[in-house]
């Protein structure tokens, strides 16, 4: 297994680094982490640093010997996934799987259709919930470079992150509107992918002629149609393999 992975604010520049807090404590307490074992640092913005644990004082501190460290650089093709609001949990199943799959960035959207809907204290707790299940599950999945959870955005502000886009799509399946495979869409070899993944109830046609105007047209995946939670995973693992990111 690859070694686990805890969270610090600046990644460790010394030989020995002490992991306490909340860290310390799961690593400690739940991982019971024993000397000799290796750990990953990550400041979750691409810093990180190897060692091997010294010792385990108490029940929650961890002395790291660190071995090496580094950064890793923001990939060339960096993809960004606006999600529509889901209903209950599954926004943060979709977070968590999305951040799993390697997404860059994350964009809650607050579709026309959506039936869930974030306003004052409960857009905020959301919100928190989904840059923490980010956090979470980029620990889980080894990632050194966490998904940037955005604050939730308007049909406009989408439009205008679109307008700025390498490469714009809608994930969109309707009978009625022109659609291309996303596994077969034109990628670009460098820049930034935005895609699109509208709520339970479909994109608007209101909503797609706003992202057509800033230059994002309708994709689809399949003859199948994903749930929201699930789609921009799905549409995600297309977009790594065609980049070159899952070789």
């Amino acid at each position: 297994m690859t070694a686990p992975v805890f969270v610090v604010e600046e990644v460790p520049a010394g030989a020995e680094f002490v992991l306490d807090g909340p860290e310390g404590r799961h690593a400690v307490s739940v991982k019971r982490l024993n000397p000799g074992e290796q750990v990953v640092l990550t400041d979750g913005r691409g810093g990180w640093a190897e060692g091997v644990v010294k010792a385990a004082e108490g029940k929650d501190r961890l002395v790291v010997a660190v071995a090496a460290a580094g950064r890793e650089e923001e990939p060339a093709v960096r993809i960004t996934v606006v999600q529509a609001l889901p209903k209950g949990e599954r926004g943060e199943l979709a977070v968590e799987t999305m951040t799993e799959t390697g997404v860059d960035a994350i964009v809650p959207w607050q579709a026309s259709r959506c039936i869930t809907q974030w306003r004052g204290d409960r857009g905020a707790k959301s919100l928190a919930k989904w840059r923490a299940t980010a956090r979470e599950a980029g620990k889980q999945s080894r990632r050194v470079r966490f998904p940037e959870v955005a604050e939730a955005m308007s049909t406009k502000q989408v439009a205008s992150l679109l307008a700025g886009a390498d490469l714009a799509m809608v994930l969109h399946e309707d009978r009625d509107t022109p659609s291309q495979a996303l596994a077969t869409a034109e990628l670009p070899a460098g820049g930034s992918i935005v895609l699109v993944v509208g709520p339970e109830g479909g994109v608007s046609p209101e909503e797609l002629e706003v992202f057509a105007a800033a230059g994002a047209h309708p994709h689809r995946l399949g003859r199948s149609v994903l749930r929201t939670s699930t789609a921009g995973t799905a549409a995600a693992a297309v977009l790594l393999a065609r980049t070159g990111r899952w070789a």
